[in-house]
């Protein structure tokens, strides 16, 4: 469902800064002392997160979960920490257990130990298995004043290499369009730690024909305000908060 772009831009009440969410994970997991100190180290300059459902299995009572959690840090990388959820300990079914790992393969040793019957998952992609590309699904829009977001978005963009006139009047016949945040989390406007958030700003076309603006709303610039960005591919984006990240160390 469209909303409007200040609607969108609102911080959740549940929203975590990168270090309120690695605590978080850490705190919970039984074998977060396992992790290298590097690592940690690493994360404790994190600028941004984000986390995601990797798969499932729930098989007679007993389930297990794994979930991603990246991190972008100030130097332009990015560190993933996997996290196996299940309740397959002593008191289960009652009890969830957390496990955290550094590594992928570590996170499928440790899944093939739990006691789970050996049956197909809920959803997982066995990694020896190349499965043809899926096409993206096509949003959910609503008939809005989208041009006109259009135009906005435009406007307030501040890169040199932003979409140009051509992009500006493609979409001056948009009819619907979606917002949805692919990175971070958002950026209240007192914020004053460096902070990055990446939103997807799709457009329904009136030929029924879709195109996507990537925002990139960051505070790292040198007084520390608010500076949006726009690209025209997710790649282009990702790679700009990298080097963003990286100036400003």
């Amino acid at each position: 469902m469209s909303v409007p772009y200040e609607t969108a831009h609102e911080p959740p009440e549940s929203s975590e800064s990168p270090e309120e969410h690695l605590g978080r994970l850490l705190g919970r997991a039984l074998n977060s002392f396992e992790l290298p100190d590097e690592t940690i180290r690493r994360l404790d300059r994190a600028l941004a997160h984000d986390s995601s459902l990797h798969s499932a299995h729930h098989s007679a009572g007993l389930h297990r979960e794994t979930y991603r959690h990246t991190w972008l840090l100030a130097d332009g990388h990015a560190v993933t920490l996997w996290e196996l959820v299940h309740n397959t300990g002593p008191d289960a079914p009652e009890r969830l257990l957390h496990e955290v790992y550094a590594d992928e393969e570590e996170l499928r040793v440790a899944t093939s130990r739990l006691p789970l019957p050996a049956e197909t998952p809920d959803f997982e992609l066995p990694p020896a298995v190349q499965l043809p590309p899926v096409p993206r699904p096509r949003h959910a829009y609503t008939p809005d004043d989208s041009a006109d977001h259009a135009r906005r978005l435009l406007r307030r963009a501040e890169n040199a290499d932003r979409p140009g006139a051509e992009t500006a009047l493609l979409l001056s016949g948009t009819i619907a369009h979606q917002i949805t945040q692919a990175f971070g989390r958002p950026l209240p406007s007192g914020e004053s730690t460096i902070g990055f958030s990446l939103y997807e700003h799709a457009f329904l076309l009136g030929d029924g024909g879709e195109v996507s603006l990537w925002e990139v709303e960051h505070t790292a610039t040198p007084d520390g305000r608010h500076m949006c960005e726009v690209y025209a591919s997710e790649g282009a984006a990702r790679e700009a908060m990298g080097r963003r990240a990286s100036r400003a160390q």
